[in-house]
């Protein structure tokens, strides 16, 4: 039976004792020494809230509209690699949630389901994110397998132009597939619940990559997209008839000419701290670009949310909706699916009570003038 959890460190915690160390570092884990994860967790914990008083409250409403649909919640499920590492399934539990809860759920590239698979399960609530890693025929053939799979929209991940180190991954020697040593032996061993579910469920691969460990018909996480720029962006938008999302965006005049390359919508993030151990909080970046594009053009948020509290900060400083990842992954680590379900319940709970404190009743009515300005 799944231990329900109170807060998304409490799924953390559990997590980190279900699951083998190599698994739970490669989701927790950061780039260089890990200041940027930190910083975004700190930049958003900083961030005050007005409570408000004698405010009709009692009917409140999570759903929320972007890009042209009503959504149960104004948050959803980002894209994560090999999500199945987590726990068995945990894609299929993440398409599953999208339906449940009308949310959209991020399938990646580096997904361990594949995109037919995965949209079968979330039908319109599925989005595919692509990474460009190899030649660009193999990225615009899985642009042509998300649009015959029926779906919508299309995330387009721009800010890993080469994968950054992560020094647990490499402490660990994390790679895929698992190079199964003494010490990985060991850690698996130790770990009977995790592992002998993951061996009856079949080792997780690289779902969309049959040839994964081919050199030339396979896809290498590791190798270089430093290549890809706006002319690839210009054919994308040109090949892609439905909606556009651009990811990894953390500079205003980028976020300028992604606008005016016609996405429709930019998704502000530092990818969790994944990739520059020196950016800054992707929370403090976020007005800025909201300046850039201007009141009206839809802006998407992720890096460091760990709670409602933290969604609703960043709907009030410019976000139309916020994404999150490692929660989702500690939830079904911590406890499968029901687990997953604890993590959302949870999350809409802290920001429908948020929402009560600070006097509002509906989503679309958050702004700035809920936070605490600076005495500085």
């Amino acid at each position: 039976m799944a231990q329900t959890v109170y807060s998304i460190d409490e799924a953390r915690d559990v997590a980190k004792k279900r699951i083998p160390k190599i698994i739970f570092d490669f989701i927790d884990g950061a780039a260089g020494n890990e200041s940027a994860k930190q910083r975004n967790r700190e930049a958003l914990e900083a961030i005050h809230l007005q409570p408000r008083v004698l405010i009709n409250v009692d009917q409140r409403s999570l759903k929320t509209n972007f890009l042209g649909r009503e959504w149960g919640l104004p948050f959803g499920i980002a894209p994560m690699g090999l999500c199945n590492l987590a726990w068995p399934q945990t894609d299929q539990a993440f398409a599953q949630a999208a339906q449940d809860y009308n949310i959209p759920a991020a399938l990646s590239t580096a997904g361990s389901t594949s995109i037919e698979d995965f949209g079968a399960i979330a039908k319109q609530n599925g989005w595919f994110q692509l990474y460009v890693g190899g030649a660009e025929k193999q990225a615009m053939s899985l642009v042509s397998r998300a649009e015959a799979a029926g779906y919508d929209t299309l995330i387009f991940t721009v800010d890993v132009p080469q994968v950054a180190p992560r020094r647990r991954d490499m402490r660990n020697q994390f790679g895929m597939p698992f190079k199964i040593g003494p010490k990985q032996f060991w850690d698996f061993a130790t770990h009977p619940r995790w592992s002998f579910a993951s061996l009856f469920a079949g080792a997780p691969r690289l779902a969309n990559f049959p040839n994964a460990n081919s050199k030339q018909d396979g896809w290498d996480r590791n190798s270089g997209r430093g290549k890809i720029d706006f002319d690839f962006l210009e054919r994308l938008r040109q090949k892609w008839p439905h909606k556009l999302i651009v990811k990894g965006v953390t500079f205003g005049e980028d976020a300028q000419r992604i606008q005016e390359y016609g996405a429709d919508a930019v998704w502000v993030s530092n990818h969790g701290g994944r990739q520059l151990a020196s950016a800054p909080p992707a929370i403090h970046l976020l007005p800025k670009i909201r300046q850039a594009v201007g009141p009206d053009y839809p802006l998407m948020f992720d890096s460091g949310v760990r709670n409602g509290d933290s969604v609703v900060k960043a709907l009030a400083l410019g976000a139309d909706f916020v994404m999150m990842g490692r929660p989702f992954l500690w939830g079904t680590a911590a406890g499968g699916e029901t687990g997953l379900k604890n993590v959302i319940d949870l999350l809409a709970n802290e920001i429908s009570v948020t929402m009560a404190q600070v006097g509002k009743v509906c989503v679309q009515d958050i702004d700035s003038s809920i936070l605490v300005k600076s005495m500085k």
